[in-house]
């Protein structure tokens, strides 16, 4: 089969032909229809999360058919529809497996990651770990529900019932959380980088009622924040526009050091925490969701061939609306 290959960290991904893989008994082979490009990639290929299985094949929003299954596997059948996640797999032993809280288990596997992931024609997963597509969506418009969808409802759900919610960064993960908000009756404000006029206007068509710069005031104190965007500077600012009691959700799986901020900006009960990875709940309640809004995802695709294209438009802030997505049958 062909894909794309990560060789060492900050190497381009290098087309190749590789073994169509065989499932174990718990695993499904599926078909990738589209694989979406999630900034989590940038960090493996860039170097930024240590010690990934080499060499690897990238991307963990994978949506797709069931082409073969193992014997053990009864969720799926051959011709299914399924989306394939970041979370792959937990040994589903430890307190945090079994206490509900399986995105901490230490011995998790990661789709892109640990295993290999959707940059290619076909791919291997967890018959188990996997989730059903809802109907209402394309491979091409599901893929981003796999990810920025899953990780951008966690990290809603962090930020609790908060009315006055700000997004930091409007891209893949922000568009999509905009809408299950704006469904949910908060009110949005938006924070993009400074100047990003197309971002600012994106996010006020989806909703939002304000949108600036990451460094500006919204016109009202907010009652929860989240950070998409990895950058650790955004915190002390997002805790600068919430009020007392409000909450900072730090929603990457990577970010850069957090600068030193006045015990000042913390005071007050506000409170910074993060989100990691994703639950299978998550998964469902999510993909349950999504088609009741209904959720839309904008996307730009892109060839198999051109993952590396669009891994560079993701790094330079070029994707433009929405989340860069991965076609392996396109030309």
């Amino acid at each position: 089969m062909r894909a794309m290959v990560l060789d060492a960290p900050g190497r381009p991904l290098r087309a190749a032909e590789i073994a169509r893989p065989i499932p174990a008994p718990e695993e499904v082979l599926v078909k990738v229809g589209a694989c979406a490009v999630c900034r989590t990639d940038l960090h493996v290929v860039d170097g930024e999360l240590p010690h990934p299985k080499l060499p690897l094949v990238p991307g963990h929003e994978i949506a797709g058919i069931v082409v073969a299954a193992g014997a053990a596997v009864t969720r799926f059948a051959i011709g299914d529809r399924v989306g394939i996640p970041w979370l792959g797999a937990t040994c589903g032993r430890c307190e945090y497996c079994r206490g509900g809280r399986e995105n901490l288990c230490a011995a998790a596997r990661f789709t892109g990651y640990d295993l290999d992931g959707g940059y290619a024609e076909f791919a291997l997963a967890d018959g188990r770990f996997a989730f059903r597509l809802p109907d209402a969506y394309s491979d091409l418009d599901a893929a981003p529900l796999l990810c920025a969808g899953l990780i951008g409802y966690r990290a809603l759900r962090a930020a609790g019932d908060a009315e006055r919610l700000g997004l930091y960064g409007f891209g893949a993960a922000a568009h999509i959380v905009a809408q299950v908000a704006r469904h949910e009756g908060r009110r949005l404000f938006a924070f993009t980088r400074a100047g990003d006029a197309e971002s600012q206007d994106f996010a006020l068509a989806l909703g939002c009622e304000w949108a600036g710069a990451s460094d500006d005031m919204p016109p009202e104190p907010l009652a929860a924040a989240i950070l998409f965007a990895p950058v650790g500077a955004l915190v002390p600012l997002a805790l600068r526009a919430v009020e007392r009691g409000g909450t900072v959700v730090c929603a990457g799986i990577h970010m850069s050091d957090i600068p030193a901020f006045p015990y000042a900006l913390l005071w007050g009960e506000r409170q910074v925490r993060s989100v990691a990875n994703l639950t299978r709940r998550d998964g469902e309640e999510f993909l349950a969701l999504a088609p009741l809004v209904p959720v839309q995802t904008s996307v730009t695709s892109y060839p198999l061939a051109a993952a590396n294209e669009a891994l560079a438009a993701l790094r330079a802030g070029r994707v433009g609306r929405g989340a860069a997505v991965l076609v392996p049958g396109a030309s």
